[in-house]
């Protein structure tokens, strides 16, 4: 479902009126959201499966990753990942308790 890469730069586009908010729960209890931040009205089935994985790769919370080959390491980096849904690849963004779903 979804293939990882690291990019330091990457920034989440500004979230649009329109986005699309599902909430869940990490297994350690706290809150978090999956944002559709595309403008597609993406089908909620669809983000609750794809929210049920993060939660189950335990991919929220605090992350400390070193940027490729850097000797320092940066707390709470974004992680980015490209995510094909029906015939459509978007760029997934998780944050620290929320992931957005953005177009390229």
């Amino acid at each position: 479902m979804m293939s990882d890469t690291s990019d330091p730069a990457a920034e989440p586009a500004p979230l649009r009126a329109d986005a699309v908010r599902v909430a869940g729960a990490t297994r350690r209890g706290r809150p978090c959201t999956l944002i559709d931040n595309t403008g597609e009205r993406l089908p909620e089935t669809e983000l609750r499966e794809i929210l049920a994985a993060l939660i189950d790769q335990d991919r929220f919370g605090f992350r400390a990753a070193s940027p490729a080959g850097g000797s320092a390491l940066s707390i709470d980096q974004p992680e980015t990942a490209h995510i094909q849904i029906g015939a459509k690849l978007y760029r997934l963004i998780v944050l620290r308790y929320e992931a957005r779903i953005e177009r390229f």
